[in-house]
């Protein structure tokens, strides 16, 4: 396979864009990743995106994105796998100049939220359920993942503020990152006290549903312009997988399989053990999903991954710093754009950009999204090159 590097990367502040289109929030990521790139060119464009048409009255994103930002007439497509949509149309651009058929690809995630409210908006996360035995019933993602959260405590003997560490990093971690929707750290009273949005889940729990685009523009070594400067980083390793999207099919609804299957498919493909990564960016879009992630990863043993946050394992100075730049905790979640924020993040930290939330010596970053409970599952392996 060839070599394929992120030659440019652009963000804009995630938050609550009542007053900008869809299309001009993509279009200030673009041009920002663009003049990152030194000038490239894309050929293909993937967008990623999970509630456009429910929320936005939108679909058909690739060929309006290409349109808006002067590209007509290239490849244009949406990619669409619920929370992971990010991280699956950063895999398509990848595998598209990987195999050689594509010079230079754009992919971009983007999502407003803000375009709907309240109900409407639970109605639209619903649909990333199945809608013939969940959705039906009234279950949304949050009710879902509290119910994760109750069975794990009950069979963990997890203590009512054993999730706190997840939260208090996130928040810690954000503070420093001019682009997150939350800047202010906060103390484990704070946790203990927040309102429950869905017992056990607080709101500290459960990342804040938010507008943002990100992009990305990958390329070939040898194509990156004679005068481009920024460190080198290169996409390592790349995989997805899949599973029962209904919880009550799985043999084990505490057991993220493809979270460990595709983060372990990157890792062979980049050569690397676990103890090779610098850090993790895990998909916390609810902190048991940060907590199970790390198990099925392989950071703690099943039913122990909790313990890495109440430990503070999981800080910029832990044995596996995670969510280094807020996550979608502190950042916020901007559904189908999470898993390209993600890898914006990584790239800045394994380039040496991350400022105070710089990770020293930094070589290696997996990123990974999820797709509804781990339905579905992208990693990535980001390597910087010495």
């Amino acid at each position: 396979m060839t070599e394929v590097v992120i030659a440019g990367i652009g963000q804009t502040q995630v938050g609550e864009h009542w007053e900008i289109s869809l299309r001009d929030l993509a279009l200030d990521a673009i041009q920002a990743a663009h003049k990152d790139s030194g000038g490239l060119k894309p050929q293909a464009l993937f967008v990623g995106n999970m509630l456009a048409p429910n929320l936005s009255g939108q679909a058909h994103l690739g060929a309006l994105i290409a349109d808006y930002a002067g590209l007509t007439g290239i490849e244009a497509v949406t990619v669409e796998a619920a929370g992971a949509s990010g991280g699956a149309a950063l895999r398509q651009g990848y595998l598209a100049v990987a195999s050689g058929m594509v010079d230079a690809a754009l992919v971009v995630g983007i999502e407003k939220f803000t375009d709907k409210i309240g109900a409407m908006v639970d109605e639209a996360l619903a649909t990333t359920s199945d809608s013939d035995f969940e959705a039906v019933q009234g279950l949304n993602p949050t009710a879902q993942a509290a119910l994760l959260m109750r069975r794990y405590m009950h069979e963990n003997n997890v203590p009512a503020d054993g999730f706190a560490g997840f939260a208090l990093t996130a928040h810690m971690n954000g503070v420093a990152n001019k682009n997150a929707m939350f800047r202010k750290a906060i103390k484990p009273e704070t946790y203990h006290k927040a309102d429950m949005v869905s017992d056990p889940i607080n709101m500290f729990d459960v990342a804040p549903n938010a507008d943002g685009a990100a992009a990305l523009v990958l390329t070939r070594r040898d194509l990156l312009p004679s005068d481009y400067k920024n460190p080198l980083v290169k996409i390592a390793g790349s995989a997805a997988s899949s599973d029962t999207l209904a919880l009550h099919d799985r043999k084990d609804i505490l057991y993220f399989d493809t979270a460990q299957i595709s983060a372990g498919k990157a890792m062979k493909q980049a050569g690397i053990i676990l103890d090779q990564i610098s850090f993790f960016e895990y998909h916390d879009a609810f902190s048991i999903f940060a907590a199970l992630s790390l198990e099925a990863v392989g950071f703690a043993i099943k039913g122990k991954g909790w313990k890495l946050a109440a430990e503070n394992e999981i800080s910029l100075k832990g044995k596996i710093p995670c969510a280094t730049m807020g996550g979608m905790k502190a950042r916020g979640f901007p559904g189908g754009a999470a898993g390209v924020y993600q890898a914006v993040e990584a790239v800045t930290q394994l380039r040496g950009q991350a400022g105070a939330n710089q990770i020293a010596n930094a070589k290696f970053g997996l990123i990974q999204s999820l797709g509804g409970p781990a339905s579905t599952a992208v990693s990535h392996i980001l390597q910087r090159m010495d």
